[in-house]
C-alpha cells in the first residue's frame, strides 16, 4: 500500500481531511512504537511506505518495550494529536484498521501479541472478518 492510499484510509476511517490523517497516523504510530521492541518496529517499518517508515525509526533507548496499557497509549496518542479521549480511541482504531490492510497477516499478528488483553478494544476492529471492506463504504 503506498503512502497516499494509507492516508486517505485513515482520514475516511477517522472523518476527518488528510492533512489530520497524517497528524493521527503520526501519532499513534510514534506510541506504538514505543510499546512495541525495537526489533519489532523494524519489522513493521519495513513493510510500510517510506514517510510511515521514518516516524517509526527505532532508538538505542527503545529496543525494550515500554509497558503500558490501552488507557495510557489512548492518553499518549491523544496528547500527540491534540485529542480528547473518545476521539483518540476512533483515530487509534482507524490507524490499526488501515494498518492491518497495509502488512502482512503475519506481521501484524507479531505487533497484536506484544499487546496486553486491554488493547482488545481497539485492534479488534481490525481483525474482524471483512474490517478492512467493511469501513470502506
Amino acid at each position: 500500500m503506498n503512502y497516499d492510499t494509507f492516508i486517505d484510509l485513515v482520514a475516511r476511517r477517522a472523518r476527518v481531511d488528510s492533512e489530520r490523517a497524517v497528524e493521527l497516523t503520526r501519532a499513534t504510530l510514534e506510541t506504538l512504537a514505543e510499546r512495541l521492541t525495537g526489533g519489532e518496529v523494524l519489522d513493521l517499518a519495513a513493510q510500510l511506505p517510506k514517510p510511515l517508515q521514518l516516524v517509526l525509526r527505532p532508538s538505542p533507548d527503545t529496543e525494550a518495550a515500554d509497558r503500558f496499557g490501552a488507557a495510557e497509549f489512548v492518553a499518549r496518542t491523544g496528547q500527540r494529536a491534540g485529542l480528547d479521549e473518545r476521539s483518540a480511541r476512533g483515530a487509534v482504531q482507524a490507524v490499526f484498521v488501515t494498518l492491518r490492510e497495509a502488512i502482512t497477516g503475519g506481521e501484524f499478528d507479531d505487533v497484536v501479541v506484544q499487546l496486553p488483553r486491554d488493547y482488545r478494544d481497539m485492534v479488534e476492529p481490525a481483525l474482524a472478518p471483512g474490517a478492512a471492506t467493511m469501513r470502506r463504504a
